[in-house]
């Protein structure tokens, strides 16, 4: 039986994959339906003057929420945010770390409960600086905003119930659906806006064969092309890549009195960080952007306009793959703790080859991990930004062809379907045990009786 059919056939994964489905598609209605007061076509035209990269950074990940003024305008952004502000707060405050790391299950749930609340106040705080910039874009045959008086409040509270609205998708999708809700809310975002960006890419490809001056040659375009493809293969290997430590178990005795070892591996990630710290890097970068646009101050916007890509993509670079190195070691420390991990092992009898247990044994394993999460943390840069030097030469194309927009397309695409082959497993183990089941004398009796 193929997996497709056994998706189909099997009633708990349909229920999960239809569940999945019918949450995405209520997050993609709710897309397309803009705050009250709100003339969305009038804020396209305002954002194409003066919006900024910025704005096409939020407005891939919310996806095209963000220059339609929807409901959903700010997306799961204030949650992410809001959990990344817990899990640094987590590695100062003492009592938040026991939270997470001792208290189990109900520790988390608690850390889950702040992080909403966190997220509730982020939104409405963002929610007042959008309805603030849609404000300021009123001008004389531009009317953003038809109903100025008391539009800020009203504006944050929409923005704020559909933050939170969307925060109960993403977690409803990761407890009753496939793959992770906030990843697959993101992923949603960019395939939706993929048709629109291949057509104008094919559009534009077309001219460039009639040799029409306004767009670039044909080759930039092929090689664009070749870069998103390669993007994509180089994406599957390291994403599947993995450094194995052998473990060795401590001798033991068995009834027979024959000594037997076990053996074993950790398997590290080479990019254990994701994709995450390719999005808030490149949210870091352009935020002075976005308090420009807020606050109108010259000497800020000109600060911007020096890590602006597409004007100093060369002083832009180093920033970039300084803040996307940062943000990996970062998540890295949150994902795995060497000290933990090596305090476990020694509990169990276990040890690597050569390497006493112990503190030994967790500064070698922090010692991998570095190098690997360095080696992550330049791929996740030149990826990022190799598709993006080529979209420099081309005017017109929309940022949905970059490199990040791939990484976050292909990873959330594996991880979802490496769940879906475990819940597959899952039920054929089952289904196995409950057919190869060894009947007892009571099952004897009960089966004689009847």
């Amino acid at each position: 039986m193929s997996k497709l059919s056994q998706l189909w056939t099997n009633p708990e994964l349909r229920k999960r994959f239809l569940f999945t489905l019918a949450m995405l598609v209520i997050y993609r209605l709710g897309v397309h339906v803009s705050v009250p007061g709100v003339n969305a076509q009038n804020l396209v035209s305002a954002l194409k003057q003066g919006g900024g990269q910025f704005f096409d950074v939020v407005d891939l990940f919310s996806g095209g929420a963000f220059k339609k003024f929807s409901v959903f305008a700010l997306g799961i952004t204030p949650y992410i945010t809001a959990s990344i502000v817990m899990q640094l707060m987590g590695a100062v405050i003492p009592q938040l770390e026991n939270l997470q790391k001792k208290e189990g299950e109900a520790g988390r749930q608690k850390i889950n409960q702040w992080t909403r609340f966190l997220t509730v106040g982020l939104a409405f705080i963002q929610g007042l600086g959008m309805a603030s910039l849609a404000l300021g874009m009123n001008r004389p045959g531009l009317e953003v905003v038809s109903h100025p008086d008391n539009f800020r409040l009203l504006a944050a509270f929409t923005l704020t119930v559909g933050t939170v609205f969307v925060m109960w998708i993403g977690e409803q999708i990761t407890e009753r659906g496939f793959g992770n809700g906030t990843s697959l809310l993101i992923f949603a975002g960019i395939v939706a806006g993929l048709p629109q960006a291949v057509f104008t890419l094919t559009a534009m490809f077309g001219k460039a064969l009639k040799a029409d001056p306004t767009v670039p040659p044909a080759g930039v375009f092929i090689l664009l092309v070749a870069a998103m493809i390669a993007v994509v293969l180089v994406v599957v290997l390291v994403e599947n890549a993995y450094r194995r430590i052998p473990i060795h178990y401590a001798r033991r005795a068995d009834s027979a009195g024959m000594s037997s070892q076990r053996s074993s591996y950790l398997p590290l990630k080479l990019n254990t960080s994701g994709v995450m710290p390719v999005i808030f890097a490149s949210s870091v970068i352009f935020f002075p952007a976005t308090i420009a646009q807020f606050t109108k101050w010259e000497w800020l916007g000109k600060a911007a306009a020096w890590v602006n890509p597409q004007a100093h993509f060369w002083i832009y670079t180093p920033v970039f793959v300084g803040v996307v190195v940062f943000f990996a070691f970062f998540y890295t420390s949150i994902v795995f703790n060497p000290d933990e991990t090596a305090e476990n092992m020694k509990k169990s009898g276990g040890y690597i080859p050569g390497i006493r247990p112990g503190k030994e044994t967790s500064v070698y394993m922090d010692g991998i991990l570095s190098k690997l999460t360095f080696a992550g943390a330049l791929y996740l840069a030149v990826v990022s930004l190799v598709p993006l030097l080529i979209l420099n030469n081309i005017q017109g194309l929309n940022f949905y062809f970059g490199g990040t927009s791939l990484l976050i397309v292909v990873g959330v695409a594996m991880d979802t379907v490496a769940q879906l082959e475990s819940y597959q497993v899952m039920r054929s183990y089952d289904g196995f045990m409950e057919r190869g089941r060894i009947r007892g004398r009571g099952t004897r009796k009960s089966g004689v009786g009847a």
